[in-house]
């Protein structure tokens, strides 16, 4: 549902609705997940994951912990960072 939300505004981990993305970082990544190339300031807690059988950087919420996806370095710039977000686990803010 997200990949397709256009407009402006923010989004906000659906746990406990702290702010995590703006939309103007939001971009078509082609991976059918909501994708991003930078996160807000101090949100995420990183981690390495094997549970694939490579390692991954896994991101989750810094303020209660709820997993949300993984960092990949094929992103655009400016960052070229693709933080690959399970959609399920936001929530879109519109600006008002």
């Amino acid at each position: 549902e997200l990949n397709n939300e256009k407009r402006q505004g923010s989004y906000h981990c659906a746990n406990c609705d702290i702010k995590l993305f703006n939309s103007s970082t939001k971009y078509e990544s082609g991976s059918g997940w909501p994708s991003f190339y930078e996160s807000l300031p101090d949100v995420f807690e990183i981690k390495t994951d094997h549970h694939i059988g490579y390692a991954r950087t896994e991101y989750h919420c810094k303020n209660c912990g709820g997993h949300h996806g993984h960092i990949f370095d094929d992103g655009p710039q400016p960052t070229g960072k693709r933080y690959c977000n399970n959609g399920i686990c936001l929530v879109f803010r519109p600006k008002r």
